[in-house]
């Protein structure tokens, strides 16, 4: 333990979490709990289910950090914030594990200062900006813009100096001011897009800027009813076709983007529960997170929730009436909602970093985020073979562990929905061999993991800054690797620029 006041519950706690790091009995448990799990491949519009050595994957916490002195660190179990610390006011303080705070924008504020999205890029005069959506939800953030917040839509930041960060535009067009997790942009091409969605879905009107030439001010070059419903969203690497997946509206929808100035349609794959997409580094394989759909044995359960491998080489091809094949589906036991999945190679090896975010949520409200509700948290899954995929690793921390939840009392973390102990987006600093990756765990702020050994993640630092009702770090960070740093949003507290530190900075590419 790292020291700091414990009530009784806390001791609790720490037994509870020091029997289930130890002994053969105990990961032979945790065995138990995840025996069974299956991969679903779809062959031909056939469902063939096959068993899985995921079954001797440790549902508990990987590795702790090694933290340097003068750290603030965290005072009971990995990724929690005590009840005490509340209490003492040693919340307010921060935890952090070879990071450090450099900047920071917006204004604290109970009701939005950042939302699900932090993307960065550099234009062709060389200068760095950043772009973050302000709130959840439209009009949550009205209260911070009349006390001289961050204002609405997507907030553009010129971040020559990360320590400063300047305010230079809001965009609030219809689908920036309420981008909910579609928020991208394109690299190559310098296009920043959104589709306007809800928590649900919403009529899927595309907003399109050109930020290649001046990042600071962003040019509108279409609005368009083309998104057809929105809700998250994905981009092939070549910048010429945007994704949109209507989740609640059953839609998958190719957008193509040759000309940014006339949106075209191209492919609408519906009676899908699609979330987050990602793309292959030539557009012809899509990783789609399934959200799955609430199972017939218990409501408060999703059946089918995993990864889905797509064959979209037809749409990016631009091939008449293109047709969507799905090549395999892979399911886990431990799984919640399936956010997105970040494709990346190790040699010549083909991996995605899948995170899940909240706890189960479907069915009986009463049961969301309780101790029997389950954390998907992240994994690390092998796609070399698109036919069959299989999970390597999981990414998970001590509070996540089903040994321990039930044990954690009073916390805003693990009694409540919005600043829940559980995943919701992380990232890769590069595509090509990353040996760390961030993620964003709500109550549990900001984390860091060591991904060099695919099969053996550790967690390498943390940021986080609770407010008096807890953290609520929900959006996918952006990296800014000369720097060292990672740029990411707590829906209260507006935009952290961290810095990496010692072990933390040295797995920088």
């Amino acid at each position: 333990m790292c020291g700091g006041r414990h009530t009784s519950a806390d001791m609790g706690v720490d037994m509870v979490q020091d029997q289930a790091r130890g002994g053969r009995a105990q990961h032979a448990v945790r065995r138990l709990l995840v025996a069974g799990v299956a991969a679903a491949v779809v062959v031909t519009g056939a469902v063939l289910t096959a068993g899985s050595s995921q079954a001797e994957l440790d549902l508990g916490g990987v590795p702790r950090a090694t933290c340097a002195t003068g750290d603030l660190k965290e005072t009971s179990i990995q990724g929690r914030v005590p009840k005490a610390d509340y209490e003492s006011g040693r919340a307010l303080k921060g935890y952090r594990c070879n990071t450090v705070q450099v900047g920071h924008h917006g204004k604290r504020s109970a009701l939005g200062s950042g939302g699900f999205k932090v993307q960065r890029y550099t234009d062709v005069t060389g200068r760095t900006c950043a772009y973050y959506d302000s709130a959840l939800m439209v009009g949550l953030n009205v209260p911070g813009v009349l006390t001289g917040g961050a204002g609405l839509g997507v907030v553009v930041l010129d971040m020559t100096d990360p320590a400063k960060p300047v305010r230079t535009a809001n965009l609030i067009t219809p689908a920036m001011l309420q981008p909910h997790e579609s928020l991208l942009v394109n690299q190559k091409r310098g296009l920043l897009a959104a589709v306007m969605g809800t928590l649900a879905t919403a009529p899927g009107i595309l907003d399109v800027y050109d930020v290649s030439k001046d990042c600071r001010h962003p040019r509108l070059m279409s609005t368009t009813l083309s998104g057809v419903m929105g809700h998250e969203s994905g981009f092939a690497p070549d910048g010429r076709t945007f994704w949109t997946a209507g989740a609640a509206g059953f839609t998958l929808t190719a957008v193509d983007l040759t000309e940014p100035r006339r949106p075209r349609i191209l492919k609408t794959k519906v009676g899908v529960v699609y979330h987050g997409l990602r793309l292959s580094d030539d557009g012809r394989t899509m990783y789609v997170a399934n959200i799955g759909s609430p199972s017939g044995k218990d409501a408060a359960l999703i059946d089918g929730a995993g990864l889905d491998v797509l064959d979209v080489s037809d749409v990016q091809d631009r091939r008449p009436s293109p047709q969507i094949r799905t090549l395999s589906r892979l399911t886990w036991q431990e799984s919640s909602i399936p956010q997105v999945a970040e494709p990346f190679t190790r040699g010549s090896r083909k991996y995605v970093f899948e995170v899940d975010e909240f706890s189960d949520l479907f069915g009986d409200i009463t049961k969301f985020n309780s101790p029997n509700s389950p954390v998907g948290a992240a994994r690390i899954i092998d796609v070399t073979n698109p036919r069959a995929p299989k999970v390597v690793s999981n990414v998970r921390l001590e509070v996540h562990d089903p040994a321990i939840r039930a044990s954690l009392k009073g916390d805003p973390g693990a009694t409540t929905i919005v600043r829940s102990y559980t995943g919701h987006y992380c990232s890769l600093p590069t595509r090509t061999n990353p040996r760390i990756a961030a993620c964003s765990m709500i109550g549990s702020g900001l984390r860091l993991f060591d991904i060099s050994d695919v099969a053996r993640p550790r967690e390498v630092g943390y940021f986080n800054v609770p407010g008096p009702d807890g953290a609520s770090a929900m959006s996918q960070p952006a990296w800014d690797l000369k720097r060292k740093q990672v740029w990411y949003t707590d829906t209260d507290e507006g935009l952290f620029v961290v810095g990496l530190r010692g072990p933390a900075a040295a797995l920088i590419p």
